[in-house]
Protein backbone atom coordinates (compact mmCIF):
# COMPACT_ATOMS: atom_id res chain seq x y z
CA UNK A 1 0.00 0.00 0.00
CA UNK A 2 1.72 3.86 -1.07
CA UNK A 3 1.82 6.23 1.70
CA UNK A 4 -0.51 8.82 -0.06
CA UNK A 5 -3.13 5.39 0.58
CA UNK A 6 -1.82 5.43 3.89
CA UNK A 7 -3.05 9.05 4.69
CA UNK A 8 -6.62 9.16 2.85
CA UNK A 9 -7.49 5.57 4.80
CA UNK A 10 -6.63 7.72 8.29
CA UNK A 11 -8.00 10.23 7.60
CA UNK A 12 -11.20 8.37 6.44
CA UNK A 13 -10.72 6.43 9.52
CA UNK A 14 -10.91 9.12 12.29
CA UNK A 15 -14.28 10.17 11.43
CA UNK A 16 -15.99 6.44 12.24
CA UNK A 17 -15.11 5.94 15.55
CA UNK A 18 -16.60 8.55 18.23
CA UNK A 19 -20.09 9.71 18.18
CA UNK A 20 -21.63 11.72 15.74
CA UNK A 21 -22.81 15.09 17.42
CA UNK A 22 -26.44 15.07 16.24
CA UNK A 23 -27.77 17.73 17.85
CA UNK A 24 -25.35 20.13 16.07
CA UNK A 25 -26.50 18.83 12.61
CA UNK A 26 -28.28 20.80 10.33
CA UNK A 27 -30.67 19.95 7.35
CA UNK A 28 -27.90 21.84 5.15
CA UNK A 29 -25.12 20.84 6.97
CA UNK A 30 -23.34 17.42 7.55
CA UNK A 31 -23.01 16.11 10.86
CA UNK A 32 -20.32 17.13 12.62
CA UNK A 33 -18.33 14.41 14.21
CA UNK A 34 -15.84 14.10 17.47
CA UNK A 35 -12.23 11.90 16.76
CA UNK A 36 -11.17 9.85 19.36
CA UNK A 37 -7.91 10.34 21.81
CA UNK A 38 -6.12 6.83 22.00
CA UNK A 39 -3.46 9.09 24.53
CA UNK A 40 -0.68 7.26 22.56
CA UNK A 41 1.22 8.34 19.51
CA UNK A 42 -0.53 6.53 16.45
CA UNK A 43 -2.98 6.69 13.04
CA UNK A 44 -6.27 5.59 13.17
CA UNK A 45 -8.03 4.04 10.32
CA UNK A 46 -11.44 2.48 9.11
CA UNK A 47 -11.80 -0.45 6.33
CA UNK A 48 -15.94 -0.69 6.65
CA UNK A 49 -18.51 0.27 9.10
CA UNK A 50 -17.64 -2.13 11.29
CA UNK A 51 -13.60 -2.65 10.70
CA UNK A 52 -11.34 -0.47 12.60
CA UNK A 53 -7.86 -0.01 12.58
CA UNK A 54 -4.81 1.74 14.17
CA UNK A 55 -0.85 1.39 13.73
CA UNK A 56 2.52 3.39 14.68
CA UNK A 57 5.89 2.92 14.05
CA UNK A 58 6.11 -0.40 15.88
CA UNK A 59 2.93 -2.67 14.87
CA UNK A 60 -0.40 -2.51 13.79
CA UNK A 61 -3.76 -3.53 14.44
CA UNK A 62 -6.88 -4.19 13.09
CA UNK A 63 -10.31 -5.37 14.15
CA UNK A 64 -13.83 -6.31 12.95
CA UNK A 65 -16.40 -5.73 15.56
CA UNK A 66 -20.05 -6.06 13.86
CA UNK A 67 -21.10 -9.29 16.02
CA UNK A 68 -20.15 -6.86 18.98
CA UNK A 69 -22.22 -3.94 17.86
CA UNK A 70 -25.20 -6.35 17.40
CA UNK A 71 -24.82 -7.84 21.03
CA UNK A 72 -26.05 -5.52 23.50
CA UNK A 73 -27.03 -6.83 26.89
CA UNK A 74 -25.02 -9.85 26.53
CA UNK A 75 -21.77 -11.01 28.41
CA UNK A 76 -20.13 -12.07 26.07
CA UNK A 77 -17.81 -10.16 23.49
CA UNK A 78 -16.37 -11.63 20.24
CA UNK A 79 -14.02 -9.50 18.34
CA UNK A 80 -12.13 -10.44 15.21
CA UNK A 81 -8.40 -9.56 15.67
CA UNK A 82 -5.45 -8.78 13.27
CA UNK A 83 -1.67 -7.67 14.09
CA UNK A 84 1.21 -7.49 12.50
CA UNK A 85 4.88 -5.63 12.64
CA UNK A 86 5.99 -2.46 10.85
CA UNK A 87 9.25 -3.22 8.22
CA UNK A 88 12.16 -3.00 10.27
CA UNK A 89 10.63 -4.29 13.58
CA UNK A 90 12.47 -7.13 15.41
CA UNK A 91 9.88 -10.58 15.72
CA UNK A 92 8.04 -10.16 18.34
CA UNK A 93 6.27 -12.81 20.53
CA UNK A 94 2.65 -12.02 21.47
CA UNK A 95 1.14 -13.34 24.46
CA UNK A 96 -2.52 -12.78 25.26
CA UNK A 97 -1.72 -10.42 28.85
CA UNK A 98 -1.34 -7.68 25.68
CA UNK A 99 -4.42 -7.71 24.96
CA UNK A 100 -7.37 -5.96 26.86
CA UNK A 101 -10.38 -4.06 26.26
CA UNK A 102 -11.66 -0.56 28.07
CA UNK A 103 -15.10 -0.10 28.20
CA UNK A 104 -17.13 3.41 28.39
CA UNK A 105 -17.17 2.94 31.91
CA UNK A 106 -13.09 2.83 32.07
CA UNK A 107 -12.62 -0.49 32.98
CA UNK A 108 -10.14 -2.49 31.76
CA UNK A 109 -11.29 -6.04 30.55
CA UNK A 110 -8.48 -8.75 30.09
CA UNK A 111 -8.98 -11.25 27.41
CA UNK A 112 -10.91 -14.31 28.53
CA UNK A 113 -8.25 -17.12 29.42
CA UNK A 114 -9.08 -20.92 27.77
CA UNK A 115 -10.56 -22.01 30.87
CA UNK A 116 -13.16 -19.27 31.02
CA UNK A 117 -13.89 -19.75 27.44
CA UNK A 118 -14.13 -23.34 27.33
CA UNK A 119 -16.86 -23.07 30.28
CA UNK A 120 -18.75 -19.58 28.61
CA UNK A 121 -21.85 -20.59 26.03
CA UNK A 122 -19.54 -18.68 23.35
CA UNK A 123 -20.76 -21.52 20.93
CA UNK A 124 -23.96 -19.56 19.82
CA UNK A 125 -21.26 -16.54 19.20
CA UNK A 126 -19.31 -18.47 16.94
CA UNK A 127 -22.65 -19.30 14.75
CA UNK A 128 -24.00 -15.88 14.75
CA UNK A 129 -19.94 -15.06 13.52
CA UNK A 130 -20.38 -16.75 10.41
CA UNK A 131 -23.12 -14.39 9.17
CA UNK A 132 -22.47 -11.15 11.53
CA UNK A 133 -18.90 -10.42 10.39
CA UNK A 134 -16.72 -8.74 7.79
CA UNK A 135 -13.18 -9.47 6.77
CA UNK A 136 -9.98 -7.69 8.23
CA UNK A 137 -7.83 -8.53 5.50
CA UNK A 138 -6.55 -5.41 5.34
CA UNK A 139 -2.61 -5.65 6.11
CA UNK A 140 0.17 -3.69 4.88
CA UNK A 141 1.41 -4.90 1.68
CA UNK A 142 4.75 -6.27 3.37
CA UNK A 143 1.94 -8.40 5.74
CA UNK A 144 1.79 -11.12 3.04
CA UNK A 145 2.07 -14.58 4.84
CA UNK A 146 -1.25 -15.79 6.55
CA UNK A 147 -0.69 -16.92 10.54
CA UNK A 148 -3.13 -17.91 12.97
CA UNK A 149 -3.82 -16.25 15.89
CA UNK A 150 -4.37 -19.71 18.64
CA UNK A 151 -5.13 -17.54 21.46
CA UNK A 152 -8.70 -19.34 21.42
CA UNK A 153 -9.96 -22.63 19.39
CA UNK A 154 -13.59 -23.24 18.17
CA UNK A 155 -15.38 -25.81 19.69
CA UNK A 156 -16.01 -28.29 17.39
CA UNK A 157 -12.44 -27.51 16.06
CA UNK A 158 -9.38 -30.00 15.88
CA UNK A 159 -6.88 -26.82 16.32
CA UNK A 160 -5.47 -26.35 19.30
CA UNK A 161 -5.64 -23.04 21.70
CA UNK A 162 -2.08 -21.88 22.83
CA UNK A 163 -0.34 -18.55 24.81
CA UNK A 164 1.09 -16.89 22.46
CA UNK A 165 1.66 -15.84 18.46
CA UNK A 166 5.00 -15.43 17.06
CA UNK A 167 4.90 -11.66 15.10
CA UNK A 168 6.61 -10.06 12.24
CA UNK A 169 6.74 -7.73 9.66
CA UNK A 170 5.90 -10.48 6.63
CA UNK A 171 2.98 -12.33 8.79
CA UNK A 172 -0.78 -11.40 8.76
CA UNK A 173 -1.84 -12.53 11.94
CA UNK A 174 -5.87 -13.38 12.06
CA UNK A 175 -8.27 -14.60 14.86
CA UNK A 176 -10.87 -14.28 16.80
CA UNK A 177 -11.16 -12.60 20.79
CA UNK A 178 -13.23 -13.40 23.38
CA UNK A 179 -13.84 -10.72 26.54
CA UNK A 180 -16.31 -11.39 29.32
CA UNK A 181 -17.86 -8.26 29.88
CA UNK A 182 -19.24 -8.74 34.26
CA UNK A 183 -21.75 -5.21 33.37
CA UNK A 184 -22.71 -6.59 30.01
CA UNK A 185 -22.06 -5.15 26.71
CA UNK A 186 -23.32 -1.47 26.38
CA UNK A 187 -23.35 1.41 24.26
CA UNK A 188 -20.45 3.75 24.16
CA UNK A 189 -17.11 4.35 23.34
CA UNK A 190 -14.69 0.86 23.65
CA UNK A 191 -10.85 0.60 22.82
CA UNK A 192 -9.16 -2.67 22.44
CA UNK A 193 -5.15 -2.18 23.75
CA UNK A 194 -2.33 -4.22 21.84
CA UNK A 195 0.34 -4.16 23.66
CA UNK A 196 3.70 -4.10 21.44
CA UNK A 197 7.42 -4.92 22.69
CA UNK A 198 7.92 -1.51 23.05
CA UNK A 199 4.39 0.83 22.62
CA UNK A 200 0.90 0.29 22.89
CA UNK A 201 -1.94 0.69 20.59
CA UNK A 202 -5.37 1.36 20.86
CA UNK A 203 -8.17 0.65 18.41
CA UNK A 204 -11.19 2.23 18.67
CA UNK A 205 -14.42 0.92 18.17
CA UNK A 206 -18.20 2.54 19.42
CA UNK A 207 -20.84 0.30 20.10
CA UNK A 208 -23.73 2.08 17.89
CA UNK A 209 -27.02 3.29 19.18
CA UNK A 210 -29.38 2.91 16.40
CA UNK A 211 -29.87 6.12 15.82
CA UNK A 212 -25.61 6.55 15.71
CA UNK A 213 -25.72 4.15 12.77
CA UNK A 214 -28.75 5.55 11.04
CA UNK A 215 -26.90 9.06 10.65
CA UNK A 216 -23.10 7.43 9.93
CA UNK A 217 -25.00 5.43 7.02
CA UNK A 218 -27.14 8.43 6.11
CA UNK A 219 -24.24 10.78 6.07
CA UNK A 220 -21.03 8.81 4.83
CA UNK A 221 -19.69 10.40 2.24
CA UNK A 222 -20.21 13.84 3.67
CA UNK A 223 -18.32 12.87 6.84
CA UNK A 224 -16.01 11.04 5.28
CA UNK A 225 -14.77 14.55 3.24
CA UNK A 226 -15.13 16.59 6.26
CA UNK A 227 -12.55 14.53 8.09
CA UNK A 228 -10.13 14.25 4.78
CA UNK A 229 -10.08 18.09 4.88
CA UNK A 230 -9.29 18.38 8.66
CA UNK A 231 -6.85 16.06 7.95
CA UNK A 232 -5.31 17.45 5.22
CA UNK A 233 -5.23 20.69 7.06
CA UNK A 234 -3.18 19.49 9.99
CA UNK A 235 -0.50 18.77 7.46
Amino acid sequence: MKERSWLSLAALGLMSTLPLAAGEVRAEEPPKVTIPKPGVPQIMNMEGRFVRAAYNNEGYAILGYRLANNSIGEEWMLLEFGVTLRDGVPDYAMTRDALSIETPYGNTIALASIEESRKAPISALEDRAKVQSDSINYFPPSARQPCRIGFFAELDSAARAWDKVELSSVRACMGRLYFHIPGKISYGQHWLNVKFAKSVVRVPFRILTEEEYKLLDKNYKNIEKQVEDTFKKKN
